[in-house]
């Protein structure tokens, strides 16, 4: 007997819609087949990860009951106790150092039902300012530019069916071969309509191969890059001047400050010829119509927010926004990073993009949730500061949801040295990952398919996850532990929910007329109309797929020019530390490989960590290819095997971010972080490479 469920792929933000298929035979264990379904976004493709995602959540490894750790063991409890010690420690603690005492870490795989709910129970149930997520470090740059410049952070200002009109398209930093490969037919449309497509990346990539023109920039030297790219736009007379006149405001001082560049120094930071520099400028100024992609290669630097900046200058002053095929696309990491910072996750927003530090937003909110604006805490600190703050001990008292952070923070080493510090830890999980290992108490939570709820797009289409499985075991949904404790703490009137469309409910009062506007979206609009965009401020309106059509989102219409000045990097290599160490992913897994590890499907296409490295650098290091190599920083080291590859620039080394213990590569990164929107400069540390047999050569 064949039976379907209809879900969505819980890995990236594109959210493949898809069918899993159960066979059950009488004598032998079921056996699945994930179906792509047809959908706006990814249009009935899966990639390799969403064909056998159901596997995580069907292993073994799952857990099944909440468990205490007792004499350095694990012992499974009851829900009733597992509640009764949250509430008891955490309250403990707050009476004896203050509310601020217990932070909350969340994730961007939770719902928008799920993030929402943890954000009010930070600030309602617990009463504590510290509260923020692992989301920081995918989209904070990019937001926060588009906040700054635009008046609005949408992953995409205009729908993915924009890309097949665009003449010319910059690809920044983002891999989409490999990290979101169900949107590639829409580029190889684009090209196959005539569009000129520009990479711009360190590495040769999937995604470079498929470019006319791959800019081969220096590690963390995008701004500058750019900065050089509209030097010859402006020098040729190449701007969109009526655009810029009618719908910009800070052009006279962005032109200064490009006549003050030297096109030398900007081909020395970048390593990108002046010839290169100028093909570049012609071919996205000249062309009708243009587009600019930007993902963690341009954003997890610690000038990322300005970098994105001077991505929008170069599409303001060309006039590519608010057309067909035209406009910005930050390209979200995580299933649900737009959605989760949306409605309450970071530091200093409430839901529906309101800030935590505005007056009226405060009492609008306040408002919806029954309190006083005066019982809000106030802003908190990004995720990594939280981890500090754990390590000085002014947190003593954490609950992470869904998130692993003694992995996917950088200087991982002093993340873990502060976790073993708290007087009480809890996670919630459906795995044990290599937090939940070190946690005082364990929660089991439902996986994607059990757990229905709303997830955002990178698109900014809200889109309505079905879940018709039965959760295993005694594992709840990640919103029903939260309202249960919230009784626990005496805080339950606050938190009166039976179903996630109920929290929704709530959500969408709480968004309405702020900037992420979700009033208008129902369940019932959702499974009509398979995905609703956002703003959506009443219940009759479409949504808006394409933004700043007529005006940006300021209050005076207009957006802002920037000037961006060429970055200094936090770390530079020198002769101890001769190589630039970046990091990212890798086609068959995700993030921390937390669940991917756990698909066997997955993990035996790639079982171990690796370093991708020149076979120019590592010859001259004498590390064989497969051999096993030692990177050291000045915060950490690894081993990790050798990997040839000539699509690497000499002096960088490749590291994917997808395992923890001894092949963490944020052992080694750096805690640096950008002084706007507090993402840590992942991808650019100085590292020192040897082959075992000889630790102390260098380049």
């Amino acid at each position: 007997m064949n039976q379907g469920m209809k879900t969505q792929c819980p890995f990236c933000s594109v959210q493949c819609k898809m069918q899993l298929i159960e066979k059950k035979n009488a004598d032998e264990p079921s056996t699945y087949k994930a179906i792509g379904t047809p959908n706006a976004a990814s249009e009935g493709r899966l990639c390799i990860k969403g064909i056998y995602a159901h596997q995580h959540a069907l292993s073994e490894e799952r857990i099944l009951h909440p468990m205490a750790r007792r004499d350095g063991q694990y012992v499974a409890i009851t829900w009733e106790e597992a509640y009764t010690l949250m509430a008891s420690k955490f309250t403990e603690l707050q009476t004896q150092y203050g509310q601020d005492v217990v932070g909350v870490y969340g994730g961007g795989s939770l719902t928008n039902e799920s993030a929402y709910l943890l954000g009010k129970f930070a600030r309602v149930g617990l009463k504590t300012k510290y509260i923020d997520y692992n989301g920081r470090f995918c989209m904070s740059a990019a937001a926060s530019a588009g906040m700054k410049v635009l008046g609005l952070d949408r992953g995409l200002t205009n729908p993915l069916s924009d890309i097949a009109l665009a003449s010319c398209i910059i690809l920044a930093g983002t891999n989409i071969a490999e990290c979101q490969p169900t949107i590639m037919p829409y580029f190889t449309r684009a090209k196959a309509k005539g569009a000129y497509l520009i990479a711009i990346d360190p590495r040769e990539t999937g995604t470079t191969r498929m470019a006319d023109l791959h800019l081969k920039v220096k590690p963390g030297m995008d701004a500058a890059l750019v900065n050089g790219i509209l030097k010859v736009i402006v020098e040729e007379g190449w701007i969109d001047a009526a655009f810029v006149q009618q719908r910009t405001k800070g052009v006279e001082a962005l032109l200064a400050h490009l006549e003050t560049l030297e096109m030398n120094e900007i081909v020395e930071l970048t390593g990108i010829s002046a010839a290169l520099i100028r093909e570049a400028a012609q071919a996205f100024s000249q062309a009708a119509t243009g587009m600019v992609f930007t993902a963690r290669g341009v954003e997890q630097q610690t000038d990322g927010h300005m970098a994105v900046r001077n991505f929008l200058n170069l599409l303001l002053l060309t006039g590519n926004f608010g057309k067909p095929g035209c406009g910005y696309g930050a390209v979200t990491g995580q299933g649900n990073g737009q959605g989760g910072r949306e409605h309450g996750q970071k530091a200093d927003q409430l839901p529906g993009y309101r800030l935590i530090e505005n007056p009226e937003d405060r009492s609008y909110v306040a408002s919806v949730w029954g309190i006083a604006p005066s019982e809000l805490p106030g802003k908190g600190v990004s995720a990594y500061e939280m981890m500090q703050k754990v390590q000085e001990q002014e947190i003593r008292g954490l609950f992470v949801m869904a998130s692993n952070p003694i992995v996917s923070n950088p200087n991982a080493s002093l993340v873990e040295e502060g976790l073993r510090k708290l007087d009480f830890l809890v996670v919630a999980d459906m795995l044990m990952s290599e937090t939940a290992q070190m946690a005082d108490l364990v929660l089991p939570v439902s996986a994607f398919l059990e757990n229905e709820g709303t997830l955002t797009n990178f698109e900014g289409r809200v889109l309505l996850r079905e879940a018709s499985r039965s959760a295993p075991g005694e594992a709840k949904h990640d919103w029903e532990i939260l309202c249960k404790l919230a009784v626990k703490l005496g805080r339950g009137a606050y938190f009166p929910f039976t179903s996630a469309e109920g929290i929704f409910d709530e959500l969408r009062l709480a968004s309405r007329g702020g900037v992420a506007d979700y009033y208008g979206i129902t369940y019932e609009r959702l499974r009509d109309d398979e995905g609703v965009y956002w703003p959506c401020p009443e219940l009759g309106h479409l949504g808006e797929k394409r933004l700043f059509e007529t005006s940006f989102a300021h209050t005076d219409g207009r957006a802002e020019l920037s000037v961006v000045h060429n970055h200094v990097l936090s770390e530079q290599v020198s002769d101890d530390y001769p190589l630039y160490l970046t990091t990212g992913r890798t086609l068959v897994h995700y993030l921390t490989g937390e669940q991917t590890r756990r698909s066997e499907s997955l993990a035996q296409r790639e079982m171990e960590s690796f370093a991708e490295i020149h076979p120019s650098t590592a010859q001259r290091l004498h590390i064989e290819d497969g051999a096993l190599m030692k990177l050291a920083s000045r915060r950490g080291a690894m081993i990790v095997r050798c990997r040839y590859s000539d699509n690497i620039r000499e002096d960088m080394v490749f590291v994917p971010m997808h395992w923890g213990g001894a092949q963490n590569v944020n052992k080694l990164t750096h805690p640096a972080l950008d002084p706007t929107c507090r993402m840590p400069g992942f991808k650019i540390c100085a590292v020192h490479v040897s082959g075992l047999h000889s630790a102390a050569m260098s380049v």
